[in-house]
């Protein structure tokens, strides 16, 4: 398992460092549509979509929204003068709203969930509100400043990849040596308070990192260290909330296409929340 584990990680690794870094921005919009798909589709399995062909439409819909959101605005026309573009703000905006809503969901399970459960149709409405808006962010944050620095973009998305995975690291090792507390034991056995406090002292180093790259001012540096804890937190969310449709699924992997890792959005589930609350902050407090 190990084995596997390591080598799709170095076979992914390059591919994403790739992507985020040389792509043409039209390029690399597409590019998250197609890991969007391929979240849509494990997403349709946990919400009760057995037949093939069910997936498929729900994977088609969300690559389509994604493609039409390229339409309606431009990547050109996403950030004008140094505002975004009021779409992708209300959209990142639910976004947010709905990650309130599903720490809600989470805090309260397994009850008041038996609207939700017995119904194929809003649990695959929480695929649209999860996997559009991840796209959402990612584009928001790679074409942010892309007129005065290509790269600029590719630094935030990278500074976001690397708290949450620093987070994840100090979550494990933390959570096995001290763990003793459970975070939400309904959910997911595994989490602990202790894991969670471990992963957020992890990410502060790239927190501090950052502080540093990006020169941020003095006065600044709570806001930043905030907006980076903030998202931390929010990536946890996003854990247990793919955790709690997999469970009433009754399945311990989204997936099976990703060797030794399960599938793309046990890879992702993090990021999904992640993205969007950062890119959120970022827009209304850093941009």
């Amino acid at each position: 398992m190990l084995k596997q584990r390591i080598l799709t990680a170095l076979i992914l690794a390059p591919l994403a460092l790739f992507a985020i870094l040389f792509l043409p921005v039209d390029y690399f919009q597409y590019a998250v549509v197609f890991v969007m798909g391929l979240g849509a589709y494990e997403w349709a399995n946990m919400s009760g979509l057995i037949q093939r062909r069910m997936k498929l439409v729900f994977t088609v819909l969300i690559s389509a929204l994604c493609l039409l959101l390229s339409i309606v605005v431009p990547a050109t026309e996403i950030w004008v003068q140094g505002k975004l573009n009021s779409v992708f703000y209300w959209i990142l905006t639910s976004a947010t709203v709905w990650w309130a809503y599903s720490l809600v969901m989470i805090i309260v399970y397994p009850k008041y969930s038996n609207f939700w459960q017995r119904s194929n149709f809003i649990r695959n409405l929480f695929g649209v509100f999860t996997l559009v808006p991840t796209w959402v962010a990612i584009v928001v944050l790679r074409t942010s400043l892309h007129d005065v620095d290509a790269t600029y973009g590719a630094s935030l998305i990278f500074y976001v990849l690397g708290i949450v995975w620093a987070a994840d690291v100090g979550a494990f090792f933390v959570g096995v040596k001290f763990g003793k507390r459970k975070l939400r034991p309904n959910v997911s056995p595994g989490k602990t308070y202790e894991g969670l406090a471990g992963g957020v002292m992890a990410s502060l180093a790239i927190i501090a990192f950052a502080a540093m790259h990006y020169q941020v001012e003095p006065a600044r540096i709570t806001l930043h260290i905030l907006v980076g804890v903030i998202t931390v937190g929010v990536s946890a969310l996003g854990d247990l909330n793919e955790s709690m449709f997999k469970r009433c699924a009754g399945i311990k992997d989204s997936g099976n296409l990703l060797p030794g890792h399960g599938g793309v959005l046990d890879r992702i589930d993090s990021l999904t929340a992640a993205f969007p609350v950062f890119a959120f902050c970022y827009v209304v407090w850093m941009a």
